[in-house]
């Protein structure tokens, strides 16, 4: 069984949700370019997120990123992970609309902070108590995570197989985004 991808997929979704590992996966699968917004920010400025936060703030960090995901939704279709807060911005959900396809991973709370806890490379999470901090970005996300296209339930105890073969199986009934090729 062959795919042919019409649109790029954009992943959205909380930091933890899978959108890197699951959007690496889901592009292995179809045989499609895997492309990484946060990724390209890195390598365009040499620096790391946290540090273009530090130095830069947060405006300027998503001004790039704005730039960056258009460039990137300009290629061949492909899967797109872009960083938790990419989706907030009307300017990136409007171009994502008329470019690609939003598919969120919607993760529970508690899930998340599993992912993420123990990891120092989230600039968001720098703060005094970083659960309540997460729980505060959910709160205020959610809504916004919930304008995509499709959404796909993470689940914890799933492989990143299993997670694939749930966004392939959503993308499916999208065949204007997934079609079923011949061989």
């Amino acid at each position: 069984m062959a795919f042919r991808l019409n649109k790029t997929v954009v992943m959205v979704g909380m930091m933890g949700a899978g959108k890197t590992a699951i959007g690496q996966a889901l592009a292995r699968r179809l045989d499609v370019p895997f492309l990484d917004s946060d990724a390209a920010i890195v390598e365009a400025a040499n620096s790391s997120i946290a540090e273009i936060f530090d130095r830069d703030g947060e405006a300027f960090f998503r001004a790039k990123e704005t730039q960056v995901i258009a460039r990137l939704l300009g290629g061949p279709p492909g899967v797109l992970s872009t960083g938790g807060g990419a989706f907030l911005s009307a300017e990136n959900r409007q171009m994502i609309s008329k470019m690609g396809i939003s598919l969120w991973l919607k993760a529970d709370l508690e899930l998340l902070w599993t992912r993420v806890r123990h990891k120092d490379t989230r600039p968001l999470l720098r703060t005094t108590d970083p659960r309540a901090t997460l729980a505060e970005i959910f709160r205020v996300r959610t809504p916004l995570y919930a304008q995509a296209d499709i959404a796909v339930e993470a689940k914890a105890g799933l492989s990143i197989s299993e997670m694939t073969d749930r966004v392939i199986a959503a993308l499916r009934a999208r065949p204007d985004v997934l079609a079923l090729e011949e061989i």
